[in-house]
This record gives C-alpha cells, structure tokens and sequence, in this order.
C-alpha cells in the first residue's frame, strides 16, 4: 500500500494549522503542522515532505525567508498562503521558487486543488527527468546548463537564471517553435490556471529576454504573436 502524501502546514495562526490540517486529513493526506521555522526544519530533518504550505508572513523568520532555505537544498514543492493581494507580492513569491500561491482568507476546497495541480506537476516533472540528465542544451548562441540554471554566452561568462525564469525556459526549450499561450505557460511552469489580472508570465518573459536578446526591445529568441502568445524561435539541440 503507497504511503500517503505528506503535506506541512508551517503558520503561525494555530486556527489555520488547525482548519488546513483537518480537511486535508479527511481527504487522505498525512498533514504535520509547524508554527515557524525551528518546528518545519526538525519535520524536515526527521520525515520525508512531500508538499510545505507556507504562510509568508510570520514573526521571526517569515515565509520567504524559509522558502530561500528550502530551495537552497532540495525542490520540495510549495504553496505561499499570503494575505497580501498585490501581483508584485505574488511575483515575487514565484520569482523565489513558490510553486504557487492563495491569497487569505481562501477555500480549503480551493487549496485542495492547487496542491493537486503542483502535485501534479511535480510528478511530471520527474517523470521527465531523462531530459535533465543531458545538462547542457545549446540553445542558438546561448548554452543552457540544467543542472545550473545558468545560461553561457560566446564568452563563458555564466548567467544565473531564477527558479521561475528556468522553468519557463525549460518549457520553451522542450517545445521550440511551438506558440505558447499565456495560460499554457502558467498551466506548464506553476500548475494553475491564470486570472485576467495575471501578469507573471509577462514580466518573466520580459527578465528572460534582458539577459537573452541583443535587443530585448525586437526580440528575435522569443517571440510574443499578438493574440496568440509566445515562441522559442530559435533552433535547439542537446549536447
């Protein structure tokens, strides 16, 4: 029999551990509640985590920092609880590897969903992890190192990519020439659906072609097509 998903709840508010705990135990997942850091870090070092839900405000140590902890030394995937509705405040949380985020107050049906959609896509990540073991993608005159998330020039200097800026690359280089629209590209990087409001892929494409364009102004590697989306137009091939 396949062990149950484990999920941490890390927040600071005993009525949110409390509420998110128990509807996710009727639906058949293993849940472990934190109250900030010291308590998720002894669940980490003692458990195998599955999926965190992060509360981004705390006292002490809040969200975004524990998330640049995690990152720092595995891809556990996770969701950002923030009170906070602003799209910068949600840019960001992706920009530092959140792999999704609910806004409060949220339905516990609604949480349910997103962590069956970055489950998902975790799941189909790893599936697909033959392509990572070929870590170097020449990508027309850049080369890309997956195992790095960096990009090289002609010159060998390395460019560091963010967790967001790769994986919206990988999805790119995993289907060039291919017109992506902008929900596809969230669907495929974040496992959600967007929101007329939605921004985040714009504003990534527009990082990504600062550090990848001559000319980010007249792209020629990605192309935006009006109605349509976005492209990889430029040839790709895996050393």
């Amino acid at each position: 029999m396949q062990d149950p998903i484990h999920v941490v709840v890390v927040d600071d508010h005993n009525d949110i551990r409390d509420l998110v705990r128990q509807y996710l135990e009727q639906q058949g997942y293993k849940v472990s509640v934190a109250e900030g850091g010291p308590a998720m870090r002894r669940i980490l070092e003692r458990q195998v985590v599955d999926l965190i839900i992060l509360d981004v405000m705390m006292p002490g140590e809040d969200g975004i920092t524990l998330c640049r902890q995690v990152r720092a030394s595995g891809d556990i995937p996770i969701i950002f609880l923030t009170a906070m509705a602003e799209d910068t405040d949600r840019i960001v949380g992706l920009e530092l590897g959140a792999d999704d985020y609910l806004v409060k107050p949220f339905n516990p049906r609604e949480l349910l969903a997103r962590i069956r959609a970055v489950l998902r896509r975790a799941t189909s990540a790893a599936s697909a992890r033959p392509i990572l073991d070929r870590r170097i993608v020449r990508m027309g005159h850049w080369k890309v190192d997956l195992g790095r998330q960096e990009i090289f020039g002609d010159d060998g200097a390395g460019i560091p990519l963010s967790t967001a800026e790769f994986r919206l690359l990988k999805v790119f280089i995993e289907r060039p020439g291919l017109i992506l629209s902008r929900e596809q590209l969230l669907d495929m990087t974040v496992g959600r659906t967007a929101d007329i409001f939605d921004r985040s892929i714009d504003n990534q494409i527009s990082r990504l072609r600062k550090k990848l364009e001559e000319n980010p102004r007249s792209p020629s590697i990605i192309r935006t097509h009006w109605g349509g989306g976005y492209s990889l137009c430029t040839e790709v091939a895996f050393e």
